[in-house]
This record gives C-alpha cells, structure tokens and sequence, in this order.
C-alpha cells in the first residue's frame, strides 16, 4: 500500500464516529438478557464475544450460560443508538442514562461486566 493511501486512511479512521449505544447479548434458554452500554457497538459486541468463546469473561453468569447454551443460544445485537454530534465529546452520562432506561423496561435484563 502507497504512502498516500495509507495517510488517506488514517485520516479516515481519525474523523470516524462510531455507533454508541446499548448493546444486549440474550439467552433465550434462560429468558436472560444482559446489556451495557457502548462508545463502539460493533467493537464491543466482537470483544464479548471473544471474551466468551475463550471462556475469560468477567460476567460468571453470563460465562455459565455461553458455555451451557453456546454461542447459537444467544442472540447479540444493539438495542439502542444514542445520536451524538462530536465523537470527540465525553456521553458517558448519556449512556449510562440510556442504559437505565434499557434496564428499566426489560425485566430479563441486567447489566453486564466489560
């Protein structure tokens, strides 16, 4: 790859904005769900999902369940996108705030550990 591609593509990546929101990974065997809030859906459902296939992840529950169910008994998606202007800016609040509200209104749900 040239030289001007690759500075092409860095600043590419530097002016990205990513997708935030919720993200949600749901065992329909357990009736569970668990979610947590994200500054990078796709990243972070990717990073679960690593997390859980090497049996490393920091939610135990969650863990019992990927290595009882598998990963086809559970169902990952993002149940939330918090619009944002300025990637730049700090939305933890916002998130975290959307996250309540996720939490609130789905009675299966808890938070899950990164």
């Amino acid at each position: 790859m040239d030289t001007q591609r690759k500075k092409q593509l860095r600043e590419e990546y530097k002016y990205r904005k990513p997708e935030m929101g919720i993200i949600s990974f749901r065992c329909a065997a357990a009736e569970e769900a668990f979610l947590c809030a994200s500054q990078n859906t796709q990243a972070d459902i990717n990073t679960n999902r690593f997390k859980l296939s090497a049996n490393c992840h920091p939610n135990k529950k969650m863990q019992e369940l990927w290595n009882r169910y598998g990963e086809t008994g559970f169902e990952a998606s993002v149940v939330r996108v918090l619009a944002y202007e300025n990637p730049d800016d700090n939305h933890t609040e916002s998130l975290e705030t959307l996250l309540t509200q996720c939490l609130a209104s789905d009675e299966g749900s808890c938070k899950m550990l990164k």
